[in-house]
């Protein structure tokens, strides 16, 4: 498995190009094929390689996805612990956003966006009816961070974003009662990165996650009743 990886840094090699076919791993690692299949299943398994049936083996996308799997599948391994564990997660995307939030509001300073303030009209008018907005929050989120120019904060955000919205459902957390004062919150952070105001923009983020937390704590409380 090393070796394989190894080809691929000395390679310069990119997620998507060709890697060489099982027999020419063979020869040129010097070792034997099921060797070579156990690391490929290894490496399948951590989305650093990609077989595709048909036409080969490539570099994977060596994204977030085994990270967020095992961190979903640990959420569940806990009984009577599980919103402990789904508050860390948030706790965690909390820490992330507060500490890139020079870096947001820099990248938007002066700007506007249609497109996220549609995104926080849905979320608000969906609010009102006492209605979760997955798909809205998952979409201002990624939009608000990809101009910000470090690429591992946007990943590691999204990445714990899934874990939280994966996880949740699986252990039957309900809609904040106060899911209203997440959308506002939304707005807030936008306005502020638009308006260059860096510590309305962590008031704001302390904002939208204080319903979640709040509503994670009550439910773990519940449970243990």
């Amino acid at each position: 498995m090393t070796a394989i990886k190894d080809y691929i840094i000395q390679s310069n090699l990119q997620p998507g190009d060709p890697l060489p076919t099982e027999s020419q791993m063979c020869e040129g690692l010097g070792v034997s094929r099921s060797s070579v299949r156990e690391a490929v299943r290894t490496l399948m398994a951590l989305d650093i390689v990609e077989v595709r049936h048909g036409h080969g083996m490539f570099v994977g996308q060596v994204s977030m996805h085994p990270m967020v799997e095992s961190l979903v599948f640990r959420g569940m391994l806990n009984p009577g612990d599980d919103f402990r564990s789904l508050l860390e997660v948030v706790e965690v995307r909390q820490s992330l956003d507060l500490a890139f939030a020079g870096s947001v509001v820099d990248a938007w300073k002066g700007r506007e966006s249609p497109e996220l303030h549609d995104a926080v009209d849905q979320m608000e008018r969906l609010s009102e009816q006492g209605k979760g907005f997955p798909e809205q929050d998952r979409f201002f989120h990624s939009k608000l961070l990809k101009p910000v120019t470090n690429q591992m904060f946007r990943q590691l955000t999204e990445a714990f974003w899934d874990v939280h919205t994966l996880t949740a459902p699986r252990l039957g957390v309900p809609t904040p009662v106060d899911v209203q004062d997440t959308a506002k919150a939304h707005r807030d952070m936008l306005l502020a990165a638009e308006q260059g105001d860096v510590d309305a923009y962590r008031d704001a983020v302390h904002a939208h996650f204080a319903p979640l937390i709040r509503n994670l704590q009550g439910a773990a409380k519940q449970a243990k009743s």
